[in-house]
């Protein structure tokens, strides 16, 4: 049996009120962590505009699945360092603390936190994938994918339903990522609307240097209403999703890293509440961590049409030459497997009959695949596939 686990290491963060009608601002003391972080514990509203109420938890069960039928010798943990100093009072959540040099790595501080670019929309010069290319057969049907400038895509793909949730265990390793704005992620999406205008929840790991002004791999969301072009941003940098629990704090580094000795994982998992729409995140142990208002989106307050599983790389130096060497999950292809090759595994949909389940129909899609690749492996005739995702970037078959 493997090891699996999950800790969750944070680098700086703020206890903030929550609630509308939480008006003080008191400081208290503020301390250091185990990492050598600073820990600032602030009570106050949320730098953002108020949010007027906030639904404090689903108005239904999220599903889950019991951990004994996922044949693991141990339980996942969320454990941060820096509650060990104390933690969040109830009623206020942990922000991650944005400072200065934060914001002057962004090309302007209202494109800190966002994953457009200024000028996303451009024609890309010596582009060496065609943008009508995406295309994946599902269950004999051929499906149009979304073009997606400046990243590269390894994903497991389902359509053909109405989802109202999705959730995988992701596989924790830290890529390497070669240029200054370049990030990779492995994590699960759902869309809904029209391909060159989708919407999306999302949410995973990611190693984003320009963004938290590190290498780590940290707990990541994100949302958009037009493919990311104008709107849409990582965690809390912009309004959006509203977190609720005091016990996580997204941007949080996280540990232990997989490595040939041992594996670990997360559990995520993303769920609409039919009565509100709003989309839910929950994570590992069934802790829920917050909500995409559904007051963001048009289409995804119905349900999501598509479900995606996987890795992904953004770089201005993807789909031309030559290639970043920004890798995608464990820096190697899906063909090196258990152990050395990134993962998700028990994937799963929900539809409206509020369970989970398998996906019915799947298709694997990559973007550039002798730079990052993926498949879906099934180890003999019984149980389930694994989605295995992942490459080193550039190499001689990437050049």
């Amino acid at each position: 049996m493997e090891k699996v686990g999950f800790l969750l290491f944070l680098a700086m963060t703020m206890c903030w009120a929550t609630l509308a009608d939480s008006v003080s601002r008191t400081s208290v003391n503020r301390e250091a962590s185990e990492d050598g972080d600073d820990i600032d514990r602030r009570l106050g509203l949320l730098n953002k505009p108020a949010v007027k109420s906030i639904q404090t938890k689903p108005s239904i069960k999220l599903p889950s699945e019991d951990r004994a039928t996922k044949k693991e010798s141990s339980k996942p943990v969320i454990s941060q360092t820096w509650q060990k100093s104390g933690s969040c009072p109830e009623g206020t959540i942990p922000i991650r603390r944005i400072r200065r040099q934060d914001l002057l790595r962004a090309s302007s501080p209202n494109q800190f936190g966002k994953m457009y670019h200024p000028h996303s929309q451009d024609h890309v010069a010596n582009s060496t994938l065609d943008e009508i290319g995406r295309k994946v057969i599902i269950n004999g049907t051929e499906v149009s994918l979304p073009y997606t400038k400046d990243r590269d895509q390894a994903i497991l793909l389902t359509v053909g339903y109405n989802y109202i949730g999705a959730s995988g265990d992701i596989n924790v390793w830290n890529p390497s990522v070669d240029l200054p704005d370049d990030f990779t992620t492995a994590q699960i999406w759902l869309l809904g609307g029209p391909g060159n205008k989708y919407e999306s929840v999302e949410a995973g790991w990611m190693v984003n240097p320009k963004l938290y002004g590190d290498k780590q791999t940290r707990l990541f969301t994100h949302w958009t209403v037009d493919a990311s072009v104008s709107t849409g941003c990582f965690d809390l940098t912009c309004s959006g999703f509203v977190q609720t629990s005091s016990e996580v704090a997204l941007g949080s580094a996280l540990g232990p890293i997989s490595s040939e000795a041992a594996q670990y994982q997360i559990s995520v998992g993303l769920f609409l509440d039919p009565n509100t729409s709003n989309w839910w995140l929950r994570l590992t142990d069934n802790l829920v961590l917050g909500y995409f208002p559904a007051s963001l989106f048009f289409y995804l307050k119905r349900s999501a049409i598509m479900v995606n599983w996987g890795g992904q790389v953004y770089s201005t130096m993807v789909k031309k030459t030559p290639h970043t060497r920004t890798a995608m999950g464990s820096g190697a292809y899906s063909g090196a497997l258990h152990g050395r090759a990134c993962y998700i595994n028990h994937v799963r949909i929900m539809d409206f009959s509020l369970s989970l389940k398998y996906p019915e129909w799947v298709g694997v899609f990559n973007d550039q695949v002798y730079c990052y690749n993926g498949q879906n492996h099934r180890d003999g005739y019984i149980g389930e596939p694994v989605f295995y995702f992942g490459g080193p970037g550039q190499n001689h078959f990437c050049p």
